[in-house]
């Protein structure tokens, strides 16, 4: 009530009912809308719980702050609208899934970039997933975990969330395991390396990619159904993100600092990751370790969804050992992602001849890392896979000069 100045009670008051009437009014309307259209309202349960509060707090503000009630009828039309939306895509989807001896990954949408997703952790499991080779189908609808966590899954009707857990549970019920080159002085380093990069260096990226460059991400985040109002829809749940990303922040400690002390911050975990991995083509080594899937899809960020920020300068930069292992990773597990600044192209030449824009990745219905690494030719005396050169060997091989590879790209 404090918002609205010096009014006197019977005003305020009028201001209110008034607003909650019009509001009343415009849930109606919507209710005809969505009926002639023959749409099923769904629960709201099926909406995170933090987009509801931080939807709430947002409207309520900017009812306080707005003495016109038409205004406010707008605001509620629009953001009850886009809920809707959400509740009835994901009731439909989710009479479409089974997780009958299959890997359900619920995540946020792909972004409209080409990248797989926004979301480090998001990424990371996915990654893991291609790394294990352990088929598994997406789902983008919206649907947090019980715990409100964003990545989770679902295995023969079990939930489990929260990535380290999702990892533990999969080692348990599948045999597979990452790490069992690794001794246990390694598994300790390997542990302490992904609390880092989890709890310390994820917080300075989320910094970058919601509050500093906010307006890039607001490009590239991706909202089906929003019509003509996409636009302002996108800009609504960015600055929501944004809130919720300045206030975990501060709880977390690390939102306390001043821009430049937190950017210091992020240069250092680069560093240290920098520094860890060195010449080696893996972080732990020759061969892949879960860590590697936590180190990616967080620098990966910084390589594809920061243009023009002091990480992405960074890492492909001074830290450029950073950035040939992201592309390692890339290449060698993301066979559909085909990025716009690429220079070592690995599509097949009618693929290459078409312009230079974002393409959507294909959404396996059940992927195989397995299957997607076919020959794609006997053409050449050697077996020409997505992850050789022109001379046929591995692009992912410390020894290999991109260099020389994007010189023979040139000459085709």
């Amino acid at each position: 009530m404090a918002g609205l100045g010096s009014d006197p009670w019977w005003k305020k008051t009028l201001y209110l009912t008034g607003g909650a009437l019009l509001a009343a009014a415009a849930y109606l309307l919507h209710e005809l809308l969505v009926i002639s259209l023959g749409k099923a309202q769904n629960n709201l349960k099926y909406v995170g719980w933090k987009i509801h509060l931080e939807m709430a707090e947002f409207t309520g503000n900017h009812i306080l702050h707005h003495s016109t009630w038409i205004s406010c009828c707008v605001d509620l039309t629009l953001i009850y609208g886009y809920i809707s939306r959400v509740e009835s895509k994901v009731a439909r989807k989710q009479q479409e899934i089974d997780s009958k001896d299959a890997i359900i990954l619920h995540q946020f949408a792909r972004p409209n970039n080409g990248v797989p997703s926004l979301s480090p952790f998001c990424l990371k499991m996915e990654t893991y997933l291609r790394m294990a080779d352990l088929p598994y189908q997406n789902y983008f609808g919206g649907k947090l975990s019980a715990q409100g966590k964003m990545p989770w899954i679902e295995y023969n009707h079990e939930k489990v969330s929260g990535t380290e857990f999702i990892i533990d549970f999969l080692e348990e019920k599948l045999g597979v395991n990452l790490n069992k080159n690794l001794g246990p002085h390694e598994r300790a380093i390997s542990r302490a390396v992904t609390k880092m990069v989890e709890e310390h260096f994820y917080w300075t990226l989320a910094y970058c990619q919601w509050v500093d460059n906010l307006n890039e991400t607001r490009k590239m985040l991706s909202l089906s159904g929003g019509g003509p109002f996409s636009n302002l829809l996108r800009w609504v749940v960015c600055h929501i993100t944004k809130g919720i990303v300045k206030r975990e922040m501060h709880g977390h400690g690390i939102g306390r600092f001043s821009e430049e002390e937190i950017y210091m911050l992020m240069e250092k975990d680069m560093r240290s990751l920098a520094g860890l991995l060195g010449d080696k083509k893996y972080i732990m080594g020759p061969k892949l370790s879960t860590l590697d899937a936590t180190v990616f899809g967080h620098l990966a960020q910084a390589m594809w969804t920061l243009p023009g920020t002091r990480p992405e300068r960074l890492i492909k930069g001074e830290l450029i050992n950073l950035a040939m292992y992201c592309e390692r990773i890339r290449r060698k597990f993301w066979p559909e992602w085909h990025h716009d600044d690429d220079n070592t192209i690995y599509e097949s030449e009618e693929s290459c001849e078409g312009s230079k824009t974002h393409t959507p990745l294909l959404d396996f219905s059940s992927y195989s890392r397995t299957e997607t690494f076919e020959d794609e030719g006997a053409e050449n005396s050697f077996s020409r896979t997505p992850d050789t050169d022109f001379t046929g060997h591995s692009l992912f091989d410390s020894d290999v000069d991109l260099d020389d590879y994007t010189d023979h790209e040139q000459c085709k």
